[in-house]
């Protein structure tokens, strides 16, 4: 028994030995999938020598800061979507971090004017529209939504899903609650059938025949055409950038904030900087087949190959700001019913 032991015991010391020894660490908190981020922080430890620890959570992250307060070992936070991060500011559980190098990088809009989140990616709120069904110019804006043209002609995920919520808190910016609540009743008289699945389902339901029009965001084309199974949804639309009529193309964000705790506060800004840099931001991009933030770094050939937009001008923390009111509307017309 003591000879086991013995081998056992020189076995982890081997592989103890082994192992790369890191005399830094920043550890992250993760709404992101690991595979969509692990080469990320192989590229930044690759770098500076610094280990990334990282925990997904699929939800629950704000609580868990909460619960954990001060004795939080999480230095950031990934997440996608401006309600996560505006949600992450409203619950006082980050602080702001001042960098020069991720003010150059990162256009304001993109990023909190307090400076609690920094936006990393973008994706476009698009319509998906059926190859054969739908010519070039039929639908133009998100306005035209609501246009008697599209009578049982579209499809869409829940209202009160972050994505819509976000699409329609920006509507309401442009044009207010009123004309807003109007909108969302003459989408929703629109529907082919009741708002369910993911934004992939809605193209499965387009190539299906159920609808014409969805709206997703542009990541998921790529996804689906990464899939053996999803690849002829894919195949049977194509991707329209519409439009505000009074702006640009709704874009949301994946983004990063620090902890209010942050043990490891330098290393933490290291990490930020790196994903905000030309290597991290295209690198961060083609893995998730989403648009670098900072302009002067190109989008992969495939995110390329789907078209131009003009992304619109409204800051995304105006934009969350309006969260609740548009929650209320999709509650108030019942959009999902």
């Amino acid at each position: 028994m003591l000879t086991r032991l013995h081998l056992a015991l020189s076995a982890l010391l081997l592989a103890t030995a082994a192992m790369p020894v890191f005399a830094q660490e920043v550890n992250v908190y993760s709404y992101r999938q690991p595979e969509l981020v692990e080469p990320l922080f192989n590229a930044f430890t690759a770098e500076t020598g610094i280990a990334v620890n990282s925990v997904f959570l699929s939800k629950g992250l704000v609580e868990r800061l909460k619960s954990e307060g001060d004795r939080s070992p999480a230095d950031l936070v990934l997440t996608t979507d401006i309600s996560r991060l505006a949600e992450l500011v409203a619950e006082g559980v980050t602080q702001p971090v001042e960098s020069a190098a991720l003010d150059a990088a990162i256009p304001a809009i993109y990023r909190d004017p307090a400076h609690h989140w920094f936006g990393l990616t973008s994706r476009a709120r698009v319509i998906y529209a059926a190859n054969d069904r739908v010519a070039d110019g039929d639908v133009t804006t998100y306005e035209d939504l609501a246009s008697d043209k599209w009578k049982g002609r579209i499809c869409t995920r829940s209202g009160t899903n972050a994505y819509n919520v976000a699409l329609t808190a920006a509507m309401i910016a442009h044009h207010g609650e009123e004309d807003t609540a109007h909108w969302l009743e003459a989408v929703k008289a629109n529907l082919a059938r009741k708002p369910q699945g993911n934004d992939r389902a809605q193209v499965k339901a387009i190539w299906a025949g159920e609808c014409d029009i969805a709206v997703g965001n542009t990541y998921y084309m790529g996804l689906m055409l990464k899939d053996p199974e999803q690849k002829a949804w894919a195949d049977s639309v194509r991707i329209i950038f519409p439009t505000f009529e009074d702006g640009g193309t709704h874009v949301n964000v994946s983004g990063v904030a620090m902890t209010k705790a942050a043990p490891n506060r330098d290393n933490a800004v290291k990490l930020m900087e790196f994903l905000a840099s030309h290597t991290g931001q295209e690198l961060y991009a083609e893995i998730n087949d989403e648009y670098p933030v900072d302009p002067s770094v190109p989008a992969s050939a495939l995110v390329t190959s789907w078209g131009s937009f003009t992304p619109d001008a409204l800051n995304l923390m105006d934009i969350a700001h309006m969260r609740p009111a548009a929650l209320r509307l999709t509650e108030t017309v019942d959009f999902d019913g």
